[in-house]
């Protein structure tokens, strides 16, 4: 999987126009709930943000390509639990892995009409809860609203760190003193994130 984040950023950094339509489907695929579980879209959005600061890649084609992919995601699955909410669970890859759907029922029972809005910053449950709430049949009006505005808070949220930390990573390159703390912020960073989702998944 790490390979084809590295394969992917690099087609990206070598041909600068295709930046929009990628993006626009990594999100898509990180989106809807058929299959992101084997898209690392996460990765690859985050990887593309560091080649803003290098001049590689422009910022608004990763702005509108991730906004406009995760929303669409968002909404077929949404769509497709409106309209075939009973056949979901005998479908790849529910029918395998029970559990999705029904975290996903729980986080939305938890959160009610919010959790398309929070949902879409919890990994775990981002692609399955559109579907529930098409399932459950959450109002077009409502659905639509959580996901739009989510759309444009996930996407930079994703894409701006890579592009900080590369900034931050070049103006400390020059300064060799610097690199060994940075390495370990970058570290805590990590470990911040890995603790948060590990909590998050034993609640749930």
């Amino acid at each position: 999987m790490e390979h084809y984040v590295h394969e992917l950023v690099g087609f990206i950094r070598q041909h600068a126009e295709w930046t929009g339509p990628i993006i626009f489907l990594v999100a898509f695929g990180e989106s809807f709930a058929f299959i992101s579980l084997i898209v690392p879209g996460t990765a690859i959005m985050i990887a593309a943000g560091t080649l803003v600061p290098q001049g590689a890649v422009p910022v608004i084609p990763l702005l509108v390509g991730g906004i406009a992919g995760a929303t669409l995601g968002d909404g077929i699955s949404y769509w497709l639990g409106l309209r075939f909410g009973h056949l979901i669970p005998g479908m790849w890859p529910f029918r395998s892995r029970p559990e999705l759907l029904a975290s996903g029922h729980r986080f939305f029972e938890r959160h009610g009409g919010k959790s398309v809005f929070i949902g879409r910053f919890f990994g775990p449950v981002r692609a399955v809860i559109p579907l529930i709430a098409g399932m459950m049949e959450m109002q077009p009006k409502r659905f639509w609203l959580a996901n739009v505005l989510s759309a444009l808070i996930w996407a930079p949220l994703l894409l701006v760190p890579g592009m900080v930390a590369a900034s931050v990573w070049r103006t400390l390159d020059r300064e060799e003193g610097w690199l060994p703390y940075a390495a370990f912020a970058a570290f805590l960073a990590v470990a911040a994130v890995a603790w948060i989702s590990w909590t998050y998944r034993r609640k749930n």
